[in-house]
């Protein structure tokens, strides 16, 4: 395994902080994690809640539910051995069963472990370990480690996943970690930093694409006076419809209303979208019909939608209107570098083509199930620190920063990860 370097301001106090890494074309963030001495590179994910590594001896399924060789699901290692952990313990009578919007599953038993990451030792945390996995690996990463909310978890009650009927919630790391008392403040804070071209020419594996911290905020360079803390959009548990207040409202994901969506030479008015998840694990962003559309027509040439791989567009050599999003009464602006990214394909007169960093959600009204995210097109752009005790969600503009080349060539489109669950 690659250990990836720790930040020089990895401890302040009981603060702590950790580098990220980028695999897959720096469309996965990852970051090193211990399950008792046994270390993993796990996927970062605000947009699920659960911690999970294969166990030794999986069985691996394509996305149709058919036995395929492990090498498949391309994990970075062969897996967790729960019975070399002097640590671990199983969790009977109960069983891990999840699955993916990008249609990856997986499932097995569940136990507690010591987990740690970037010097923040939790014991007793509750895990998945998996025996059924159909998943899309990077070859770098073992899993993922989920920030979401308790009630996105997905333990049952029963030996059978096919048989689940009772949700056992459960504490995610990081509410485990502030209920032991580990951190001195209850918030994780996370900035993505934009893919470096050059860096993924020379290697798979970018060992440092910014930061996560627990306790603290990540170290990068904001705008200070562009902070804004709203509050973080719930959920009615009957309907899953949003909902604001605190009466009969139920968090699962880091969800916020959204004023306002605009981008450079726009003259309509794309109003609130209360329903919009902020989602390290998805690498596009996902907005209304209606936002998306336009936006694509702006571009010069316009970009064009695929739906077949799941993206506008357009020729690379295109110019790029500055996408910007309204929240809580603060406008964040997202580089049109994050917008135009290369997808190694050309089109019938030899055009290099790239795909926007934004796609089509569906409508923002009249639908049922649409879900709208912001994910890493803007989280590039931001610091989203989440406060877990006020139920807040505090975002402010990163300072301009260089992403790097732009003579990569990334591989088919269908790598665009949406990890949510």
């Amino acid at each position: 395994m690659r250990a990836l370097k720790e930040s020089q301001a990895a401890q302040a106090g009981s603060n702590f902080t950790t580098v990220l890494a980028g695999s897959d074309f720096d469309e996965e963030y990852l970051t090193n994690v211990m399950f008792g001495e046994q270390e993993f590179l796990l996927i970062v994910d605000t947009g699920s809640s659960d911690t999970w590594a294969p166990q030794v001896g999986y069985a691996c399924f394509n996305l149709d539910n058919k036995p395929v060789s492990q090498s498949q699901c391309a994990f970075g290692s062969a897996g967790f051995n729960s019975s070399a952990s002097t640590t671990f313990t199983v969790d009977p009578g109960t069983n891990f069963n999840i699955g993916y919007a990008d249609g990856e599953f997986l499932s097995g038993t569940v136990g507690f472990e010591t987990v740690t990451v970037g010097g923040l030792a939790v014991k007793q945390q509750e895990i998945g370990v998996v025996n059924k996995a159909a998943w899309d690996g990077d070859g770098f990463n073992s899993g993922l480690i989920g920030f979401a909310s308790p009630n996105l978890t997905f333990v049952f009650n029963g030996t059978n996943p096919d048989d689940d009927d009772t949700q056992i919630p459960y504490n995610p790391f990081f509410y485990s970690a502030v209920q032991q008392g580990l951190v001195s403040h209850p918030f994780l804070s996370v900035a993505l930093d934009r893919g470096s071209f050059a860096a993924e020419n020379s290697s798979d594996l970018d060992q440092n694409l910014g930061f996560i911290s627990f306790g603290g905020i990540a170290p990068v360079d904001v705008i200070p006076s562009t902070a804004v803390t709203v509050p973080i959009q719930g959920y009615d548990a009957a309907t899953f419809t949003p909902k604001n207040g605190s009466t009969g409202v139920t968090y699962f994901y880091y969800s916020v209303d959204v004023e306002l969506m605009s981008f450079t030479g726009n003259h309509e008015i794309f109003g609130t979208t209360n329903n919009i998840i902020l989602d390290s694990g998805t690498t596009l962003d996902y907005v209304p019909t209606d936002v998306a559309d336009a936006f694509a027509a702006a571009f010069d040439p316009p970009a064009v939608k695929d739906d077949d791989f799941g993206v506008y567009t357009v020729v690379c050599t295109a110019t790029v209107p500055e996408f910007t999003v309204t929240i809580g009464g603060v406008t964040f602006t997202v580089d049109p570098a994050d917008n135009l990214f290369p997808l190694g394909i050309q089109d019938n007169d030899g055009n290099e083509l790239c795909a926007s960093g934004t796609f089509d959600g569906g409508p923002s009204t009249g639908a049922e199930g649409n879900v709208f995210i912001l994910g890493d097109t803007f989280l590039h752009n931001v610091v989203a620190t989440f406060n877990i005790e006020t139920d807040e969600i505090t975002l402010t503009q990163r300072a301009p920063y260089t992403s790097g080349g732009s003579d990569v060539k990334r591989r088919a489109p269908s790598s665009v990860r949406r990890r949510s669950v």
